[in-house]
């Protein structure tokens, strides 16, 4: 697996298609306890079916990328995108590119894309990106705590993480924190003229269709959403081929 060296930390990644100077490249961001590996073979899949190129990276303290310093600040996603992921851009050459978040990736690319102007970006795909936080965010991450101490979650999310610990406590903390019930982005969507495609699972666990409602709102440029039955908070793990078809539509359609 090869690494990135970005403010003194190796980011783990992956490539997927031709070069970034032939192809335009699908930049892959993790959920909160997501990874390289979690994505499985999905940026892959979506890289083949659009002829794009894509870009797959563990941010700090995920998979086999480097630990971070606990706890996290509650601005943890703002320094993702405003200190690392611009760096990480450069370093891999990025010129012309579409950000795909989920979950905690999603408001990352929101964040980006809503606090600066970068050319090289073209649109959005977020699947259940969070724009505020909720009560129903909340009891899920209480659950999951839960589940880390008395079940079986720490043994399944070691699969996908070196240093499952600093990544799971660097998650859990910070939502449960109680300065972070105040997180909300939405004073950036203004700022997005963007295309934007919204993925959300009508059964998502993590958040609700208020967080849709605010994109379609609050961003400038056009939203197209996807509400999905029988879907929780993984629309890509849970429908794959509906979600692999909604994204190659919305990119060729660019």
């Amino acid at each position: 697996m090869p690494f990135l060296e970005i403010l003194d930390c190796r980011l783990e990644y992956e490539w997927h298609g031709p070069s970034s100077l032939d192809a335009p490249t699908l930049v892959f961001l993790h959920e909160g306890l997501g990874s390289v590996a979690k994505w499985k073979d999905f940026p892959k899949r979506v890289a083949d079916a659009t002829g794009f190129s894509a870009l797959v990276y563990s941010r700090a303290g995920y998979g086999a990328s480097d630990p971070v310093p606990l706890p996290r600040p509650v601005r943890f996603m703002h320094d993702e995108a405003v200190q690392t992921l611009p760096l990480v851009l450069e370093a891999m050459q990025i010129r012309d590119a579409i950000l795909i978040g989920h979950s905690d990736g999603g408001s990352i690319a929101l964040i980006y894309a809503g606090t600066r102007t970068d050319r090289r970006i073209r649109a959005l795909v977020l699947e259940a990106p969070h724009v505020f936080v909720e009560d129903i965010t909340v009891k899920s991450s209480e659950a999951a705590r839960h589940s880390y101490e008395a079940n079986d979650l720490k043994r399944r999310l070691a699969r996908y993480h070196r240093n499952v610990d600093n990544t799971f406590w660097g998650w859990n903390q910070v939502w449960l924190n109680p300065e972070f019930r105040s997180w909300n982005i939405e004073e950036y969507l203004p700022k997005i003229r963007l295309p934007v495609l919204v993925i959300q699972g009508e059964e998502d666990n993590f958040g609700t269709l208020r967080q849709v409602e605010a994109l379609e709102r609050g961003c400038a440029g056009p939203v197209q959403k996807r509400i999905l039955p029988d879907c929780g908070h993984s629309p890509h793990r849970d429908h794959p081929e509906s979600v692999l078809q909604m994204i190659t539509d919305f990119v060729n359609g660019l």
